[in-house]
């Protein structure tokens, strides 16, 4: 017999899908096309750089085949700025995540990536991660994209040379994570109120993945103290109700 699964993705799950996230990487060999289910790859000549999944840039990187470049935003000066924003500038929000690329139009303007006209039809929605790099030497700094923490710390533990300030990123790591934990512990009680949602936008998956069973445990919480204080009104109104139904017949039998 199975045994029932969890509700979401846990965090195991998270971290290999992150591994699709594409990086940035410097080859140290040549190495021609290869053929994936997600397509081909670019060849590799050194020095050039290129995009790769990051499962297949961390086999390369384990071979001594490639580095990786590290993602802007996981540089120190961008994490210095991310937890600034998050404590002093906006200490109730979460950062925003990466505004998506642009590319040309053919008419000497510019749209962001998945957008099929100039003027997009109201609704109209935006490719996301893994389909839209954030991870790679082209992401902006200063934001943090919606796999940043499997991302950096699969880097830090595979390819800490490969990361400028290694010491230090992790650092500013904790800090950053025991900043954002806070702030999402404090998110659970708007709740109860109804519009809590819109707190958790910049939220990433891995801090979903591992705040999600107590994220559940304060809504069932909450569910059961507003069913609880239900029953109790009914009961109090049904008790209300008899009483006055004995008092007015008590006044009539005295009139009588």
């Amino acid at each position: 017999m199975a045994l029932p699964l969890p509700p979401g993705l846990v965090p195991t799950e998270v971290a290999f899908l992150c591994e699709m996230e594409m990086v940035t990487i410097v080859p140290r060999q040549r190495l021609e096309s290869i053929p994936l289910l997600s397509g081909k790859t670019p060849a590799l000549r050194p020095p050039h750089r290129a995009q790769l999944p990051l499962w297949l840039a961390l086999l390369l990187k384990k071979q001594r085949r490639a580095n990786i470049v590290a993602p802007p935003w996981l540089l120190a000066d961008s994490l210095k700025d991310i937890i600034h924003q998050e404590t002093n500038i906006d200490p109730e929000a979460f950062s925003l995540p990466p505004p998506p690329p642009t590319r040309s139009d053919g008419h000497g303007g510019a749209r962001p990536y998945g957008r099929a006209s100039r003027d997009p039809r109201p609704g109209e929605t935006l490719l996301s991660p893994p389909f839209l790099p954030s991870c790679t030497q082209d992401a902006p700094s200063g934001y943090l994209p919606f796999h940043w923490l499997e991302i950096a710390e699969t880097l830090l533990a595979h390819a800490a040379d490969d990361v400028p300030g290694a010491a230090e990123v992790r650092a500013l790591l904790r800090d950053l994570q025991e900043v954002r934990a806070a702030k999402l512990r404090a998110s659970t009680t708007e709740l109860e109120k109804g519009h809590g949602v819109e707190n958790f936008r910049g939220v990433g998956a891995m801090e979903l993945a591992e705040s999600r069973g107590f994220v559940l445990g304060v809504v069932e919480g909450v569910r059961k103290l507003g069913a609880s204080a239900e029953a109790s009104r009914r009961e109090e109104e049904e008790e209300e109700r008899r009483n006055g139904g004995v008092d007015e017949g008590s006044d009539e039998e005295m009139g009588l």
